[in-house]
This record gives structure tokens, C-alpha cells and sequence, in this order.
């Protein structure tokens, strides 16, 4: 018994050895690669710099304004994420916890939504856009963002809520609490590992954004950091080792939030799985 406890042991861990080498080694090999010149990379791709070029990371960002296109995928990425993490809860909030005849299919209908390819969406988007006189505003990546997400975030958040005791509002309404005080002072703070999960993944998904920023903008005041990166790959040449530095800080901010949130994610994922 004790030789199989210790060879399930060690095939385990040697998988998931294998699983983390084969998870870590593109990135390590995209830090080694963005500290090359083009010459070196090209040369030997898997040869370690010598000497290493922090100026890549300075040139990347002079040459591409990385610095306006970052601060503008900060804005549109944050604002798309609590405008979504609004509207979500609270229609997830009414879903939940509210009983009316088409209540079913409207959340069916919704989440329904996940399901459809994002590139689907691109003539409906571009046509509305247009139309509300928003094309190449920040505001129509906002917008554009919230609506995107808002399935997966209302299923996420919703099957949290469903696990919340009624008896808790029902206490909150002898209280003396009316509607809006019920969900901002009772609801959201008991549903915030949930809707701090929906909120994570939107944001993952408006940081990495491409597709919607090509089509919805045109001038470098407006686009992304994601964007920014096609600016070192042109029809005669390309930059690679500027690119990868590109590349490795547009990586930074959505590691760093995941990193930051990831017990609540998990937490929220499990814990919305259970009902009662």
C-alpha cells in the first residue's frame, strides 16, 4: 500500500511538474526573448542575452506611445468593469430573487449569449456605434465592453445570490430598508466574492481586448495597448524584440489582478455552484 501511495504520489507530481513547465516556459522564454537585439533572436532563439536590453522596454514605449495607450486601456478596461459589475448584480439581483412570468427566458435568453462568438456581434456593434454617434470614443469600447460580458457576468453573479437565505431580507425589510438600501447595503456586500469574480473576468476580457478596438476606433487618442503592439510589425519589417517588450507590460496588469483575486475567484466559483 505504501509503494502505491508513493508512485501515485510521484506520477502526480511529475504531471503536474510537466503541466507547470509547459504553463511557465512561453512566458519565460517572452521575458528572455524582449531582452534580445532582432539580430540575437533571429540568430538563436533559445540563447540567453548577453548582455540583457532594458532598452527595448524604453523604446516600446517611446516609439509606440505606450504610455497614452496604456492610460487609455486603463480607463476603458475599469470603467467597462464597474459599469458591467453594476448592471449585472443587479439584474442578476431581480432574476434571483424576484418571481414574474417571463422571468425563465428572459435568463435564458441572456445567457445565451455566451455562447455567441464575439465576432458575430461585429456588424450589430459597428451599426449601433455609429448610429449613437459614438465611433472612435472611449465611451464605445465602454459600452461596447459591459454589453459584451454582461451574460457571463449575470450567470456568475446570480448563481451566487441564489445561495443568499431570503430570511436575510426579510430581516433587512423589518429594518426599515427599502429596495435600493436592501441590495446596496445587504446583498451586494454579502454578494461581493461573486460579483468580484464577474468583475475579474471582465476586466481580463476588456484588458486583452482586440478585435472590438480595431473596428470601433481609429485614432491613437482613443485605441488600446493592445493595439499598440501591431504598431511594431509593418508589411517590410518588425521590430520583435520592442514587440515582445510590448507585449510583457500589456501581460503585467492582468496578471497582477488575477494574482490579486484569485482566492475570491475561486471562492466565487465553488460557492455560486451550491445553492441553499
Amino acid at each position: 500500500m505504501k509503494i502505491n501511495a508513493l508512485l501515485e504520489k510521484l506520477f502526480s507530481r511529475t504531471i503536474l511538474s510537466l503541466f507547470l513547465v509547459y504553463t511557465l516556459f512561453p512566458m519565460l522564454w517572452l521575458v528572455m526573448a524582449s531582452l534580445k537585439t532582432n539580430v540575437e533572436l533571429l540568430g538563436d532563439p533559445f540563447r540567453f542575452p548577453s548582455p540583457p536590453q532594458f532598452g527595448n522596454y524604453v523604446n516600446a514605449f517611446k516609439s509606440a506611445h505606450l504610455a497614452l495607450l496604456f492610460s487609455n486601456s486603463v480607463i476603458i478596461s475599469f470603467s467597462a468593469t464597474a459599469l458591467n459589475a453594476l448592471v449585472a448584480s443587479m439584474a442578476a439581483y431581480v432574476l434571483s430573487r424576484y418571481k414574474f412570468k417571463f422571468g425563465p427566458v428572459i435568463f435564458s435568453t441572456l445567457i445565451t449569449g455566451i455562447l455567441v462568438p464575439v465576432s458575430a456581434l461585429m456588424v450589430p456593434y459597428f451599426t449601433l456605434i455609429r448610429t449613437l454617434g459614438l465611433y472612435d470614443t472611449k465611451l464605445a469600447l465602454i459600452l461596447t465592453y459591459t454589453a459584451i460580458s454582461l451574460p457571463l457576468s449575470v450567470f456568475i453573479i446570480k448563481g451566487f445570490m441564489d445561495s443568499i437565505p431570503g430570511e436575510l431580507e426579510e430581516a433587512a425589510l423589518l429594518d426599515g430598508c427599502d429596495f435600493y438600501q436592501k441590495f446596496f447595503r445587504v446583498i451586494v456586500p454579502i454578494s461581493r466574492t461573486g460579483i468580484v469574480t464577474a468583475a475579474t473576468f471582465q476586466f481580463l476580457s476588456s484588458w486583452n481586448e482586440f478585435l472590438y478596438a480595431m473596428l470601433l476606433t481609429s485614432s491613437e487618442q482613443v485605441r488600446t495597448l493592445q493595439m499598440g503592439i501591431r504598431f511594431f510589425a509593418s508589411q517590410f519589417t518588425t521590430d520583435f524584440t520592442s514587440m515582445f517588450a510590448a507585449i510583457i507590460i500589456s501581460i503585467i496588469p492582468s496578471v497582477a489582478m488575477y494574482s490579486l483575486f484569485q482566492n475570491q475567484i475561486i471562492s466565487g466559483l465553488t460557492q455560486g455552484s451550491v445553492k441553499g
